[in-house]
């Protein structure tokens, strides 16, 4: 690898993540590797709490095989569930739990021999509206197919504003959700990782980890810093080009940029080719030697403009941090006008996960 752009993970962060977040017993803790994992890779992950955590959970069955190849034997929880026949058939040989959010897959599992049909976790609209079953429409499901609890069948659903721990729709989804939850006497998997911080009342059996576990807030007016979180990945470049420029010359394309005094620009090898947004605007902070600089003209494809005038001696190759450990994602997100999740599952295939090595002993 020439290029040194690459996204650092870092395994012992997740691991104190996870520690973190994981609610206290008889509620268990599922870790969220969807979309390769929020972009940290879903191998690095799995591989990082394979002792620690006893089921993942990914968006659909596509995302199971690669964990499957690389020796990780846990439960997968598949959230969308079948999208096909052929999903159900292959769930139970690969030990995923299937959610059943429609009537649809509900008549694709039931199809089915007992013997081959796999785990399957009921999705309930508590307010969402996105997937599952009304609160009504699920008590009629539960009454009209006992063999659903005939098996470890789990009651799901998903909060719309869990990182808003004060908004009172909150208290609307949970008071929806436990009309059938009481009634039917099943288990329940209802919080996400903002939820397990500010209504820990709602872990139920299983607590759902995404984002806090890579080290963003998924509280709104929280810091990860301030909630004990660490940072997962690094994005990391170097500077490839430095160039002197005089007072009012532009940098960048359609000179959105000018000098206000004689400065030195950086050029730093990672564009939005690789992951970093081309909505970020001049002014939006990244780390160079351990300083904050400031991105001066749009974002290119494959590079970036940084001032680095008032940093003493910025050499050729020196390292610099899009976000990381020194740089919270949350905030290069605030400026992208984005949020964490989008930064870190966009950044593209061409910048190589490299996993960091943990030191004997440490």
């Amino acid at each position: 690898m020439s290029r040194q752009t690459r996204a650092i993970i870092h395994p012992k962060a997740l691991q104190a993540n996870f520690s973190r977040l994981q609610p206290s017993l008889p509620s268990r803790a599922i870790a969220v590797i969807k979309a390769d994992a929020y972009g940290h890779g879903a191998v690095n992950v799995a591989s990082a709490l394979r002792d620690r955590c006893e089921c993942f959970a990914v968006a659909i069955c596509d995302e199971v095989h690669p964990l499957r190849e690389a020796g990780i034997t846990q439960p997968v929880v598949v959230l969308e569930g079948p999208h096909d026949k052929q999903d159900c058939v292959v769930a139970k040989s690969s030990n995923c739990i299937l959610v059943v959010h429609n009537q649809v897959q509900l008549e694709w599992l039931s199809e089915l021999p007992p013997q081959h049909r796999p785990v399957i976790w009921l999705k309930v609209d508590s307010g969402m509206h996105r997937l599952g079953f009304s609160v009504q429409e699920a008590a009629r499901v539960l009454a009209e197919n006992s063999w659903l609890t005939e098996q470890p069948c789990v009651l799901v659903t998903h909060f719309a504003c869990a990182d808003e721990p004060d908004n009172p729709f909150n208290a609307q989804q949970i008071e929806q959700f436990n009309q059938i939850a009481v009634n039917s006497g099943l288990p329940v998997c209802m919080a996400n990782s903002a939820a397990t911080l500010a209504h820990p009342e709602t872990s139920g059996a299983w607590c759902r980890l995404g984002i806090g576990m890579y080290g963003a807030t998924p509280l709104a007016n929280e810091t990860a810093k301030a909630l004990s979180l660490e940072a997962a990945m690094t994005l990391q470049a170097e500077v490839i080009g430095l160039h002197r420029i005089k007072k009012g010359e532009s940098v960048g394309y359609s000179q959105t940029w000018f000098a206000d005094r004689d400065s030195v620009i950086a050029t730093v090898g990672i564009g939005y080719a690789d992951g970093y947004p081309r909505h970020c605007p001049s002014g939006t902070p990244v780390i160079v030697n351990g300083h904050r600089a400031a991105l001066a003209g749009r974002v290119s494809m494959d590079m970036i403009t940084v001032d680095v005038t008032d940093i003493p001696e910025v050499s050729l190759q020196d390292k610099v941090e899009l976000w990381g450990r020194q740089l919270p994602v949350d905030e290069v997100a605030a400026w992208a006008g984005t949020i964490s999740y989008e930064l870190t599952t966009r950044v593209s295939t061409r910048v190589p996960r490299v996993l960091e090595q943990i030191s004997e002993g440490a």
